[in-house]
Order: C-alpha cells, then structure tokens, then sequence
C-alpha cells in the first residue's frame, strides 16, 4: 500500500483535489481522519470517491465509542457500495482526550476495536448479529449485504497489546510512528501476534505491517517544521510512556499539551511541541531528507501511509510526498 492521509479541517473541495491529485501522484489509498471538531470524514470520503477512479478509501481511523460500531460498519458498507467496492476500514480506539470532550470514556479499548472488528466482518459478510459484550446488538444486520464486498480491516495502534491484536486478527495495521526506533520495536510486536495468526487468516504475507506516519514536507525545511506543529502536539499527547521515554520527551510537558487540547486551547497546545518532539513524531523538512528517513521507516514496515499535515500546503505537498516516497522506495 502507498496511501496518504486527509485531514477534514480544510474545505471539502480543497480535499477532493488533494485526493485528485494524490491518485495521480501514485498513490492506491487514501484514509480521512476522524475528529468531532472537524468535517464528517464520511462526507469527504464520498467526494473523493467520486471524483477518483481506483483509489482505495476509508476512514483513518474511526473508533467504536461516538458511533455504536453497527451504524460504523453500515457507514463503512454504504461508502463500499457507492465507491464500487473501494472501501477499507481503518479502526482504532481514538484520541482520548477528544473522546472526553464528548463525555466517552476509552474502557477496555483492546476489546472494544476488536469486537467492533468482528462485528462488523460480520455483518458485511451478510449475517444478522447478536452481542453482548463492550456494547449490546440484538438482531442486528444490514439490508444491502450483497452491495458490500470483502473490505479490508486496518487496526490503528500505537502499544503493544493494540499491535498484536491486529496482527493476530485484522489485514492490517497502521502504526502511528515516524520514527525509525519506533518501528523496530512494532516490527517484534507484529511477529509476535502474526504467531498466533489463525491458519484461516493466512500467515505474514497476508498481513501488512503500514507506517502510518506523520509527515510534512516542503522545500523550505523550516516551513515544514513549522506545519509539523498541529499533528506533533496530538501524537505527543496521546503517546504511551514509554514512548516518549524512548525518545527522551517530557512526559510533564506532553501532558500539559494533552491538558490543552482536552480544554479546546489548541493554540497553547501546539505552542508547546518542542524540536525533539517533531523530530520523534513527525518525518518533517525537504524531499530529500524526508526520503532518508521514509528509506529508515520502510526497513521495518512493509507500507507507507503518508500522514497530517502532508506539508504547509497539503494539495502542493502531494507532489512532494510522492517525490520522497520514489527516492525511499
């Protein structure tokens, strides 16, 4: 897979011409990202669709607390039906402190994206669905079971508990990381759940291991950096403690700008990301040197999603991205 990353916050026909011109840049598959405070992901992805020809969609990731993961996958069905069977599904348990502002609290999120996941294989598969476990489903189906065909599930993930799960039982998964040490790491996680991979889900050649990583690039390096800033304070935020230990990051300050972005104060929020946190979190300068450090990522991982803010202009960065990826590759 080479895919790119949308981000709702722009008008909707700004996105629909980065995803024009992502599908003519190379790319097979584009993800949007799903947040409350921006535009439906849904609604975007359904004016790519139509305004592109082959290129793979889907949300990037949804989480199964704001949207009972039966309308989820019924939403996912309906974007495979109009899109003439281009739908992927990326699932994961979301960004906590979004999810707070909504008054959702991320419980048991493992089993929730997994039997979300099986919910929903489910009912694409035609099936009517009873559930009882971190939500409730009586009776459950979907009236159009013959429009859906076999959509791909992408669990995204950062810990390790998340990443053997998807390799044991998703096609899947997309590590929110953009450093190379932090792919080394999900490279021995992805193995040991490909290890208890069921026979009938096939072995490691049927699994993609995807970097799902921030990247912004520009041929002014600190412009880039500078635009680095929005997805760097989210990721910091949501980092697991270990992670920023890996990388030598604050974990008093990536609170603090986890406390801000829960208080909608984004503006001190991205004010605090320092340079090492957008060195750890995000593949940021020139094509050149985002070329180097995609070749880094691409040691361990078997695709590349290009993710937020793709550069200071997204549309423009597309061309760039493609560049860097063609270098790295």
């Amino acid at each position: 897979m080479r895919g790119i990353e949308l981000t709702p916050e722009h008008p909707i026909p700004d996105l629909v011409e980065t995803g024009q011109r992502a599908e003519e840049s190379g790319f097979d598959t584009l993800f949007a990202s799903c947040h409350y405070n921006n535009r439906d992901p849904f609604v975007v992805l359904d004016r790519v669709a139509a305004a592109t020809d082959d290129l793979r969609l889907g949300p990037g990731v949804a989480n199964p607390y704001e949207t009972h993961p039966v309308s989820l996958a019924s939403r996912v069905a309906t974007l495979d039906e109009v899109s003439d069977g281009r739908a992927v599904c990326g699932l994961g348990a979301g960004d906590r402190s979004t999810l707070r502002n909504l008054g959702f609290e991320r419980d048991r999120p493992l089993r929730r994206v997994l039997e979300a996941m099986k919910v929903s294989q489910k009912l694409w598969a035609g099936e009517r669905v009873d559930h009882d476990g971190t939500f409730r489903a009586t009776d459950a189906g979907l009236n159009y079971p013959e429009a859906v065909s076999d959509v791909p599930v992408y669990v995204g993930a950062q810990g390790p508990h998340m990443i053997r799960m998807a390799a044991k039982h998703a096609d899947g998964v997309l590590v929110n990381a953009s450093h190379p040490d932090d792919f080394a790491w999900a490279d021995e996680r992805v193995e040991e759940g490909v290890d208890e991979r069921p026979a009938s889900r096939g072995g490691r050649d049927d699994f993609d291991f995807a970097a799902y990583a921030s990247v912004s690039v520009a041929e002014d390096a600190d412009a880039a950096r500078e635009a680095a800033r929005p997805p760097v304070a989210f990721i910091a935020a949501g980092a697991a403690p270990p992670v920023l230990d890996r990388h030598g990051i604050d974990r008093e300050r990536a609170e603090e700008i986890g406390e801000a972005i829960e208080s909608g104060d984004f503006s001190a929020a991205f004010e605090r990301v320092t340079p090492a946190m957008v060195d750890a979190f995000c593949i940021a300068g020139t094509p050149e040197s985002a070329a180097e450090k995609i070749s880094g990522v691409l040691e361990y991982a078997d695709s590349f999603v290009a993710g937020s803010p793709l550069g200071p202009d997204p549309t423009a960065a597309v061309g760039l991205v493609a560049t860097a990826l063609d270098e790295a590759e």
